[in-house]
């Protein structure tokens, strides 16, 4: 019923995107789940697709993001109890996730492809919400690490794979379902882990596998209320991985006291925290004093999806901008038929299918890595090279789209003000851009072939567009003149990176997207600024394929 004391009319307003598809809308990740080998999980990925998109995810993640987690230091009798609130939509999410097996599917299926399928589980999360994916990730990365120690796997890898969501704060015998967390970084150190302080003091003779007593502070740490977490912290032997189970084996609460929650920018719905241990009860993983060592294959895992969920993100914002565009008029036209409109939406466009190409390919490498060497060396420099370039393209992305809708993507009312705050996370977490950078040159140090595994995937489709040859030949040569300095690290990620996204693009997409992508990030002077796209590109069909709700 129309208000009678109304002044104007509602009208020219973009309907919600949601009611919709995100899998079957995105051709491009479609196509690359099916090519890297996930063709079997199309049905669960369809089915994921259909939840992330609609109308009651959209709100649980709303809610989610307004009522904040809340620390709860004391009981009301004064016991310390560390313990986090959160709102019912955020053990939702949560527990959608887990259900899913986003957090544990390659190690309960044994399928090849399987990390392909679970990529692609992850990057449609993104459409859901983004903070829940912190605790799921960990709780995936921590498997490999806890391996080391076939005992601690023996005891906590049946709860970390069990698809039930158990949010109860009890000893993790008694429950359903265990999520792992991570402990790391200090205050002097950030990224330097070795400038740790932590001391851990043996019980019983220690040595791995052993019980220990750890004293420190650690300034980072998501997730307080996992179950378990793994740490760094010093023996007489030097750096060393322990795990702190929340629960002390005699049924105590183990001493985890959560000074504060950090008040971030953004991943709001989810709890970070700074922690302290006072003679808190852990026990050893792996060798003594080979800590960053043994704890390398957990953050070898987070970064797959660090990469991966910047891909989701990107994705997320891309399909918002067009769909607003689409229903969106100014100057008499919808904005997606404005010329200067429709080139920044096909250049996102462009950014997005890449890095979901790229993401795909390296969860391939991971999945493959255990039964082909070449595969293994390509994941190893393949995961810092889309870690890098595609976190630092997510934040210029989504503000690109949330500029496309003006005032409206700046309000709080809609979902581009919170995309934008978790647009530059995923930089920062698991290694900054610089310690991403130079982790590609240590991997190019340390082993040649997987130097060699990324130039063969590249030589794939050599002699299929004159751009992308030069853009090999100019990697080649650096290779001869051996120019991999440290000042230079930055520049040979970025290299690796579109020259691994052109070489997908050039074998594997439609004909006007790899040529506005060769045209666009392989040509000097083009690429400065999104919407600098050359005339005589398919602009219209590069935005339709990446429109979110076909017409």
């Amino acid at each position: 019923m129309q208000d009678p004391g109304a002044t104007h009319e509602v009208f020219n307003q973009v309907p919600p995107l949601e009611g919709f598809n995100a899998f079957l809308g995105d051709p491009a990740l479609k196509e690359a789940v099916d090519r890297e080998g996930g063709g079997w999980g199309r049905e669960r990925l369809s089915a994921l697709g259909e939840w992330v998109a609609s109308s009651r995810t959209q709100e649980l993640a709303r809610l989610a993001n307004t009522w904040l987690p809340v620390l709860k230091t004391f009981d009301r009798y004064g016991n310390r109890i560390d313990e986090v609130e959160f709102h019912p939509a955020y053990h939702e999410l949560l527990g959608k996730a887990i259900a899913e097996e986003i957090h544990a599917l390659p190690f309960a299926d044994p399928r090849s492809g399987v990390y392909v399928v679970r990529a692609g589980l992850h990057f449609l999360y993104n459409f859901a919400e983004i903070g829940v994916l912190c605790p799921v990730t960990m709780t995936f990365a921590a498997v490999p690490t806890l391996r080391q120690q076939p005992e601690i796997a023996a005891e906590w890898e049946p709860r970390i794979v069990s698809d039930h969501y158990d949010p109860r704060f009890m000893p993790a015998p008694g429950k359903t379902g265990a999520q792992i967390g991570m402990a790391m970084t200090e205050k002097q150190g950030g990224s330097d882990v070795r400038a740790n302080t932590t001391r851990a003091v043996p019980l019983n003779g220690g040595g791995p596998g052993g019980e220990y007593l750890l004293t420190g502070h650690k300034w980072f740490c998501s997730a307080p209320m996992c179950d378990g977490f793994l740490t760094l912290a010093n023996t007489d032997a030097g750096l060393t991985c322990f795990f702190v189970p929340r629960w002390t084996p005699d049924g105590e609460r183990n001493v985890f006291l959560i000074q504060r929650l950090k008040d971030k920018l953004g991943n709001k719905s989810n709890a970070s925290s700074e922690i302290e241990y006072r003679d808190t009860w852990a026990r050893m993983v792996g060798e003594e004093g080979r800590g960053v060592r043994t704890i390398i294959e957990m953050v070898h895992h987070t970064r797959l999806d660090t990469g991966i969920s910047a891909a989701g993100i990107m994705r997320n914002a891309v399909a918002r901008a067009i769909h607003h565009a689409s229903h969106r008029s100014a100057f008499q036209k919808k904005l997606v038929d404005q010329p200067a409109m429709r080139r920044v939406l096909a250049d996102v466009a462009l950014e997005s299918e890449a890095s979901t190409a790229l993401a795909m390919r390296v969860a391939r490498a991971f999945d493959q890595g255990g039964k082909n060497e070449a595969e293994q060396a390509f994941a190893r420099i393949s995961v810092a090279v889309a870690k890098f370039w595609h976190c630092k393209r997510c934040p210029a992305l989504v503000a690109e789209a949330l500029e496309l809708h003006g005032g409206n993507g700046y309000v709080e009312t809609g979902e581009m003000a919170r995309l934008y705050r978790e647009a530059p996370l995923n930089g920062i977490w698991e290694g900054s851009g610089n310690v991403m950078a130079l982790d590609v040159l240590r991997a190019i140090a340390r082993d040649p072939t997987a130097l060699t595994a990324v130039m063969d995937e590249m030589e794939l489709a050599a002699g299929a567009d004159r751009r992308f040859d030069r853009h090999l030949e100019k990697l080649k040569q650096r290779i001869v003149d051996k120019r991999f300095s440290e000042s230079h690290a930055r520049q040979i990620a970025m290299e690796l990176a579109l020259g691994l996204q052109a070489s997908l693009l050039v074998r594997f997409a439609p004909g006007y997207v790899a040529d506005g992508f060769c045209a666009t990030r392989l040509e000097d002077g083009i690429g400065l600024a999104f919407g600098l796209l050359p005339d005589g590109l398919d602009e219209a069909a590069i935005v339709e394929r990446a429109r979110p709700m076909p017409d």
